[in-house]
């Protein structure tokens, strides 16, 4: 039976003797540290320590590090250490814990500033060429599956079609109804106290209607489904991807994207545009009410001056890019998903990166169309 750790300190002239006995080991580690905390001021009072591991019986890796520490604490302090009468047994064991720490981490080469922002730009630029080949990896997947669903029409899962579209469509109807009514409110009541200055007040019904239907309608309604529906896709397929369920769906001989992706994908292309067209009406309602309560504008006016300023091409200009920006929200955060590793970390930061990507590349998009129909004449 193992005997309890002993450490006698023997004071001699020039130099301090340790000699521990007993077993040093983990089980007992609460005397150990109460033997190496009376014995830590001792070590560097004189100019050689000594450690007699004659009597020792036990030693595991604890009792070992203890041992070194006090050695280091006296050769810090400028004194000599040694080690005596130590089993061969234990040699190894100790030598190895001796070289634990003692190599300086390397010093942090500091760049130059000007090499250090050409490796940020470069690193930035394979991360975007990376990203960018997994968007279009994606694409062509989704592709594919879309092309065999068209030669095999009963393959489609009309079920989980149905069901994401009542989740990403049906019940986004209120919140995206609100936010666009406010937003709406908020762009003619600014306009209203900004234009009363110059007395162009029926302006407003020209700001409201055009920005309504080109580019806030949409865009808004694009970046809340991107933040609400992307981030849900992202973490329903990085959670399955975490509990290996993709692979049993690839092990059972099903493709993952035709399963999964593509009725998330569809679901949203066709959820958006009417959302957006909810939205855009919404926003006008919200823009008219203003008018009438805050200006003083009566709604056949209102509903007059917009017929005037708002043709249909500022409606087919809104509606032409929901379905692009569902299609770029669909494939960002269903390709984020399915690159989440086993760790709730990964899960947690892929479903940010597919927030702020979508939203990026979403208001990017929208920004191309702008340039593309006003160089058409749209």
């Amino acid at each position: 039976m193992a005997t309890e750790p002993v450490l006698d300190i023997v004071s001699m002239e020039g130099g301090t003797e340790l000699r521990p006995a007993g077993a040093w080991t983990s089980a007992h580690s609460e005397t150990l540290e109460s033997l190496y905390r009376s014995a830590e001021p001792q070590v560097s009072d004189k100019a050689v320590l000594t450690v007699d591991m004659t009597h020792l019986g036990e030693i595991d890796t604890l009792g070992a590090w203890l041992l070194e520490k006090l050695s280091r604490r006296a050769q810090t302090a400028g004194r000599v250490s040694r080690i005596v009468g130590m089993s061969e047994r234990y040699a190894g064991l100790v030598a190895e814990v001796g070289q634990v720490n003692r190599h300086a981490p390397p010093a942090k080469e500091s760049l130059n500033p000007v090499i250090a922002l050409l490796d940020r730009i470069g690193r930035g630029g394979l991360s975007a060429l990376q990203d960018l080949a997994v968007f279009l990896q994606m694409l062509g997947a989704l592709g594919i599956a879309l092309l065999r669903v068209v030669l095999r029409p009963r393959s489609l899962r009309f079920t989980s079609l149905a069901y994401q579209i009542h989740r990403i469509g049906w019940q986004a109807i209120p919140i995206v109804a609100l936010i666009t009514f406010l937003i709406g409110a908020i762009i003619a009541q600014q306009g209203i106290f900004h234009f009363r200055k110059f007395g162009a007040d029926s302006y407003v019904v020209d700001m409201v209607g055009i920005l309504v239907l080109r580019e806030i309608g949409v865009l808004i309604v694009a970046i809340m489904v991107a933040g609400r529906s992307g981030s849900a896709y992202t973490a329903e397929l990085g959670s399955m991807k975490m509990r290996e369920e993709i692979d049993a769906l690839s092990t059972m001989g099903l493709d993952p994207t035709e399963v999964l992706v593509l009725p998330r994908v569809v679901a949203l292309v066709c959820s958006l545009p009417i959302l957006a067209f909810i939205g855009a009406m919404s926003a006008l309602y919200g823009g008219g009410l203003v008018a009438w309560l805050y200006g003083g504008m009566s709604p056949a006016i209102f509903i007059a001056r917009l017929h005037e300023a708002v043709s249909v091409t500022h409606f087919e200009v809104g509606m032409i890019k929901a379905p692009f920006m569902a299609l770029v929200i669909g494939i960002i955060a269903c390709s984020e998903g399915l690159r989440v590793k086993g760790s709730a970390e990964s899960l947690g930061r892929q479903t940010t990166t597919s927030v702020v990507k979508s939203i990026f590349v979403v208001i990017v998009l929208d920004g191309l169309f702008a340039v593309f129909f006003a160089s058409i004449g749209m």
